[in-house]
C-alpha cells in the first residue's frame, strides 16, 4: 500500500513523486484516499455511491473518508467551472507584475487591490525576476486595456507589467 505524505504545501509519494497540492500540516494518506481525490478532481459532482464503486469502498466508508478529507483541509471546496465566453470573459491574459519595492506593506497593498478586482481570476506570488503572475479574464481587448491602465497602472507599487494574451488552450485541467 502506497503511503502519501503532505508536508509544506505539497503531497509526495514515498518515491518523492509530486501528487497534489495540500494545505499546511502533516497528513498521512493511503492509496484509497489518492483514488478519491483523483475521482473528485475529475468530477466533483459524482454521487457518493458512484464514487464508492470507483474506488472500491462501501458507500458509508467512502462518505467517512470524504468527510475526513474535507475536515482536515485536503479538500478545500467544490466549484463550478464556468465558460469564460458565456460569462463575459472572452479574453484571457496572463500578466506578470514587478513591484517597485519589496516590502511586506507593498505586497499587502498590491494583493488587496488585486483581490478587489473581479477581472483577476488568479494571483500568484512567485520567485524570479517578477513578483506576481495574474490570470485575467475580460470581455475583449478594450476591457483589458482599461484593466491595464486603470487598475494595474494606477497602483503606485507596480513597476513592470508584461501581458501574454492566450490564443488557444490545448490543455486546461481547470475545465
Amino acid at each position: 500500500m502506497t503511503q502519501y505524505y503532505a508536508m509544506t504545501g505539497a503531497m509526495y509519494a514515498r518515491n518523492g513523486a509530486f501528487i497534489a497540492a495540500k494545505t499546511q500540516g502533516f497528513t498521512t494518506m493511503d492509496a484509497i484516499d489518492g483514488k478519491i481525490l483523483r475521482e473528485l478532481s475529475r468530477d466533483g459532482r459524482v454521487s457518493n455511491v458512484d464514487l464508492a464503486e470507483r474506488v472500491g469502498l462501501s458507500p458509508s466508508a467512502c462518505s467517512r473518508r470524504v468527510q475526513e478529507l474535507e475536515r482536515n483541509g485536503t479538500i478545500r471546496g467544490y466549484r463550478a467551472v464556468l465558460d469564460p465566453i458565456a460569462t463575459g470573459g472572452g479574453l484571457t491574459v496572463y500578466v506578470t507584475v514587478g513591484l517597485s519595492r519589496h516590502t511586506m506593506d507593498q505586497q499587502r497593498s498590491f494583493e488587496q487591490a488585486i483581490a478587489a478586482s473581479p477581472d483577476v481570476r488568479e494571483c500568484h506570488n512567485v520567485t524570479g525576476s517578477i513578483e506576481y503572475i495574474l490570470r485575467v479574464e475580460v470581455a475583449d481587448l478594450a476591457s483589458y486595456k482599461h484593466f491595464h491602465t486603470e487598475v494595474l497602472g494606477a497602483l503606485p507599487q507596480v513597476s513592470t507589467i508584461t501581458s501574454y494574451m492566450v490564443l488557444e488552450s490545448p490543455k486546461d485541467e481547470r475545465a
